[in-house]
């Protein structure tokens, strides 16, 4: 069978299809496995209760489940869900939304490659343009959607702040960001997606002017953010204006299997986003606007995430915190500081073998972490600290976690050891 060229992007390896394949093959496998790799979020008792409840309400309302799973709903997504969450956004934001700013896809990554593609790549003009990401590490989502023949995302390294209790924090550099004609957007994620870091206020702030200036749209990925799902465990500001484009999604809610992204954008942006839409899957689903339409309208969903989905994760946070100042204190690692979303980001300074090479070896052993050099994009400058972090989902039960940091810390040790002993031959 012979395939045209835009085949080849599905045909090769890459960071996404792997972490995917990861969750299958840990999910399937025999024996004592320890998933600390894939974005799963946690199975939270009270949350899955409360959305039980709300679907049992459903099913016995024989005409509002009959439209939910027997009718296509608008391009743009169920009308209802998106003025109740304009309404909620308006409350926020301090700005007026209405249905018109609001659309549904199903899932993020559906979001992300409509948007990357649409700001990047070639133009009318003949010019050619990238998605600047002024803060890598960044998601690992992003690198594979695009579909220009050369690559449309450039990278800046982030500045490293060292804190105390060994951690670390990345910061961006304002001095080296550089806005031009050539980027067609930036894009951060908040909290980011591997790191847990988030970006502050301030430097926010200072995005959104940088843009502004060059007439630049802003992507900010909330997938773990604000208002929902609020998995951010330091002081930060709900962002929104009329050159950013928010994307929002319920899976960090407990609800990653509905697949429902949300795109909160002017309306320009919205009407692109409802053409493809249309174009591509006709509609999108309806399940998961209906299921959350009526937890937003009696405001239960803040509650929820207030209450219940941020202080479960600050104390896996903590756990898994407690966890490595145990088994790795003899250990030369920094953590990120883990200020959102349900990851740590492990740096190992001078690890004696990449990061590539530890994910294989724990794969081995039944650890599924991910490797750090995939979450920087192919034109990013080398950098030694690119090869040194692993990623470690800290949602999983307390137990896997346990187990999971306990190998990893013991698989990095024997690699230190071994570099030590090679060290003191080659000095005799």
């Amino acid at each position: 069978m012979h395939f045209s060229n835009f085949a080849t992007r599905y045909q090769k390896g890459s960071g996404t299809v792997r972490l995917m394949e990861d969750l299958g093959r840990a999910t399937t496998a025999k024996g004592a496995i320890c998933q600390l790799g894939g974005g799963n979020p946690a199975h939270i008792p009270e949350v899955e209760a409360i959305l039980r409840e709300a679907m049992a309400d459903l099913t016995a309302d024989t005409q509002a489940f009959g439209k939910m799973v027997g009718e296509y709903d608008a391009p743009g997504g169920n009308v209802a869900f998106r003025e109740t969450l304009a309404s909620l956004l308006t409350e926020q934001f301090g700005l007026a939304l209405s249905q018109e700013n609001i659309a549904i896809t199903n899932g993020s990554q559906s979001s992300f490659g409509l948007l990357f593609n649409s700001l990047s790549g070639q133009y009318a003009d003949g010019s050619f343009k990238r998605i600047l990401l002024p803060l890598t590490p960044e998601y690992v989502g992003y690198f594979d959607v695009g579909l220009a023949e050369q690559p449309i995302f450039e990278g800046r390294r982030a500045e490293i702040d060292l804190l105390p209790q060994r951690q670390f924090k990345y910061r961006v550099d304002f001095d080296s960001l550089k806005l031009n004609q050539d980027h067609g957007a930036v894009c951060v994620s908040r909290p980011t997606n591997p790191t847990g870091n988030v970006i502050t206020d301030g430097e926010m702030e200072a995005l959104r002017a940088a843009c502004r200036e060059q007439n630049i749209p802003l992507i900010v990925d909330g997938a773990y953010g604000l208002p929902f799902p609020g998995m951010i465990f330091t002081p930060a500001k709900p962002f929104w204006d009329d050159n950013t484009i928010l994307l929002l999604s319920l899976s960090k809610l407990g609800l990653p299997g509905i697949r429902t992204g949300i795109v909160v954008a002017n309306p320009e942006v919205i009407q692109l986003i409802q053409n493809n839409n249309a174009i591509n899957s006709l509609a999108p689903s309806r399940i998961g606007p209906t299921l959350l339409t009526p937890l937003l309208q009696r405001g239960q969903l803040q509650s929820i995430c207030d209450e219940l989905v941020r202080p479960y994760y600050e104390r896996k946070r903590d756990y898994a915190l407690a966890v490595i100042e145990e088994v790795m204190a003899d250990l030369p690692i920094r953590i990120h500081k883990p200020e959102g979303a349900l990851f740590l980001w492990l740096w190992f300074e001078n690890l004696p073998v990449t990061s590539e090479t530890l994910y294989q070896e724990l794969m081995a052993q039944g650890v599924f972490v991910l490797p750090s050099r995939p979450f920087y994009p192919e034109v990013e400058t080398p950098w030694r600290h690119q090869e040194e972090c692993i990623r470690v989902n800290y949602a999983a039960p307390d137990e896997s976690v346990v187990m999971g940091l306990t190998v990893i810390a013991q698989v990095v040790r024997e690699h230190f050891q071994a570099a030590v002993k090679r060290l003191k031959e080659t000095d005799h």
